[in-house]
């Protein structure tokens, strides 16, 4: 538990909001280099790590995104207050007063979005929603000039949510930001390394794709998926759980603590049949609860690797996670885990005839 649970940790806390991805990158980059055969970038800067496997056998490609929900830096105030641009779908609601790091090469600054004391609010103003044109960061600043000059700052850093991980008391659920995608990510770096230390025979040619800017338009993995042009893709995510007060089963149906699930629709993409049929078999014989889910919203990078070239059967496997698009958010260690076997198990019996079974209409 402690090796993945310090992964876990170290995917929640680096920063790398959609677009300034490289802190995220480099330790990606370093849990790959010892495993794979060869680790490159495509020129969006998604990160594609070749495991190599059986050549001549088809091309399974894992992905998962490094980016997170953000905030970039519009401008700076002449009374040294920080305006913002939305990176990724928050609601408005979870910007208001919170903590936020500022990301620049001269160092990280801290600061708080600010919000007009109840004690001098009109009784519309308490009942109202603030609109995120309407708010600022506080970095302790007197003057714009002081922004500038000692903090470093300048229009287009990046700003990522300041929330510590923890264990929420000791138990299997872990807090932290980030886990749409920090997840997924931790999820496929684990996978990978247990796949490679097995030393088992591959029946595939292994791709892991640690992709960008996912929560912008789900860029980098337009990109990534036309380099590797995988026969197979199975896109790893954060869940949508639907066991908290507030949200109801006709919005979602997968809760924590109940095993990894598979989205059965989204916004984005519907699964391919027969390759959801080969999940819940694999998980079936392998005893690993399985959950599903049916989102009307929701996007992810599944459904662009779906329509890369000429089309590639894809599902997305999700861990569930409560509060997603916020600072802090839940996952559990036992769904972790499960969907590192369920994944690994995946990957292992995608050989020849498997693949060419779910290829064809």
């Amino acid at each position: 538990m402690d090796s993945s649970i310090d992964l876990l940790r170290i995917f929640s806390e680096v920063g790398g909001p959609s677009g300034y991805e490289s802190r995220v990158r480099e330790i990606v980059v370093s849990k790959f280099i010892p495993i794979a055969r060869s680790v490159e970038t495509d020129q969006m800067g998604s990160v594609i790590a070749n495991l190599g496997g059986l050549e001549g056998s088809p091309k399974v490609m894992i992905s998962a995104h490094m980016d997170e929900v953000g905030l970039m830096v519009k401008n700076v105030t002449e009374e040294g207050y920080i305006k913002f641009q939305q990176l990724g779908g928050w609601l408005d609601q979870a910007i208001v007063n919170q903590r936020w790091v500022i990301l620049n090469d001269k160092k990280d600054v801290f600061g708080v979005t600010g919000i007009k004391t109840v004690h001098v609010m009109s009784p519309e103003e308490r009942k109202k929603i603030f609109d995120a044109k309407e708010l600022f960061i506080d970095v302790g600043a007197p003057t714009k000039e002081y922004v500038e000059n000692e903090l470093g700052i300048s229009p287009g850093d990046p700003i990522v949510p300041f929330s510590p991980f923890s264990v929420l008391n000791d138990g299997e659920l872990l807090l932290g930001k980030a886990w749409d995608d920090r997840a997924g990510l931790a999820l496929m770096i684990k996978v990978v390394q247990e796949i490679e230390s097995s030393k088992s025979d591959k029946v595939n040619l292994l791709f892991a794709v640690a992709t960008v800017q996912e929560e912008v338009g789900l860029r980098g993995a337009t990109t990534s998926s036309y380099m590797v042009n995988p026969d197979i893709g199975i896109n790893l995510e954060a869940g949508v759980a639907g066991d908290f007060p507030g949200i109801t089963t006709d919005e979602s149906q997968e809760r924590i603590g109940m095993g990894p699930t598979i989205f059965l629709h989204d916004s984005s993409m519907i699964p391919n049949i027969k390759l959801r049929d080969f999940v819940k078999d694999v998980a079936q014989k392998k005893g690993i609860p399985l959950q599903f889910n049916v989102l009307t919203g929701y996007g992810q990078d599944g459904s662009a690797l779906q329509r890369s070239r000429e089309g590639t059967p894809t599902i997305n496997i999700a861990i569930p996670t409560r509060y997603l698009h916020s600072h802090n958010s839940v996952i559990s260690y036992k769904d972790f885990e499960q969907a590192v076997s369920l994944v690994r198990s995946l990957v292992e019996g995608l050989d020849s005839k498997t693949v060419e079974y779910i290829k064809k209409f």
